[in-house]
């Protein structure tokens, strides 16, 4: 009867899980958009979320993620020394002005890329990953294709414009929760201000909600003239960790407000509950070669409405 109890119990908390998604008329700005929580990956809210769109530098959450799983390999380390090509130093757009030649450690690079989005830095630590930046994005399209991102494909690892370079919001969530899970990343994303080449050289966060939303943490902005303005966002509250991905915006200010109600939305509507360990007892088994056989349970998170 005990075990009867817990069971019912455990299954009604189950029920509990959310699948409805779309429920509410958010009114964005964006073309298109998606909510992901990220210990479950549940889809909390999309709309137009696999339409192929261009992503600009929020292309570099997918190259962020090679270059910290190349660190988990052991092929390299935050102290390695990265000089820059006469290829990455000749990037524009973002950038550090890295002089070809120039030699900075992986960790600085990582700060340029994570808060100044440099394209440069982006470059030279995808030659150092793959030797080239061809070889690069097609390690990032390897990639993409195992994470099931199936409507992406990079042409560049910095998101400046290029033929048939394209993701969606619903594959952008994808990469960003998988990047979610090197936590040392947030060491980064949640920088505002610092600097770089011995103080001499001031970067700022792109992400304004770093600063001016509680419980940002991260993850990446992007902009061109022909992606507009582009962003990941990540947040936690209460032990949720929450990802809004939102593409082709009119503005900044446009695209920083719709990742906010994506927030709030996914904030005021859903919690993680985490449960408890269960001890079962030994169910008796009857013409067995065994008299019982143990239970065990290993319960992951589950995502519910409040």
């Amino acid at each position: 009867m005990k075990l009867i109890k817990r069971f019912l119990s455990f299954l009604f908390v189950s029920l509990l899980i959310s699948f409805t998604v779309n429920g509410a008329d958010l009114d964005l700005n964006s073309t298109s958009a998606c909510l992901m929580e990220a210990s479950t990956g549940k889809i909390l809210y999309e709309m137009n979320a696999d339409e192929k769109l261009e992503p600009a530098s929020v292309t570099k959450i997918m190259s962020l993620l090679l270059v910290f799983e190349a660190m988990d390999e052991g092929k390299f380390d935050l102290n390695s020394p990265v000089s820059g090509s006469e290829h990455a130093c000749s990037m524009g757009g973002s950038q550090i002005w890295l002089e070809p030649g120039e030699t900075m450690t992986v960790n600085e690079m990582l700060k340029a890329v994570i808060v100044a989005s440099a394209n440069d830095c982006t470059v030279a630590l995808g030659e150092l990953v793959a030797g080239s930046e061809e070889g690069f994005a097609a390690l990032m399209n390897e990639r993409a294709k195992e994470l099931g991102m199936v409507n992406t494909h990079f042409v560049n690892c910095t998101g400046l414009p290029a033929d048939n370079h394209y993701t969606t919001a619903r594959d952008i969530a994808i990469m960003t929760r998988e990047l979610h899970k090197h936590k040392k990343v947030y060491d980064y994303t949640k920088i505002w201000m610092d600097t770089l080449r011995g103080g001499e050289f001031g970067i700022s966060n792109t992400n304004k909600l770093i600063r001016f939303y509680n419980g940002a943490t991260g993850m990446k902005t992007g902009y061109t003239s022909s992606a507009l303005y582009c962003m990941s966002a990540t947040a936690e509250r209460g032990g949720m960790n929450l990802i809004a991905s939102v593409m082709k915006c009119e503005s900044s200010d446009k695209r920083f407000a719709d990742a906010k109600k994506l927030l709030e939305y996914g904030f005021a509507n859903y919690a993680v509950y985490k449960p408890e360990p269960i001890e079962l007892e030994n169910i008796k088994v009857l013409g067995g070669v065994k008299d019982s056989v143990k239970i065990e349970s290993d319960l992951e998170e589950i995502l519910i409405d409040k």
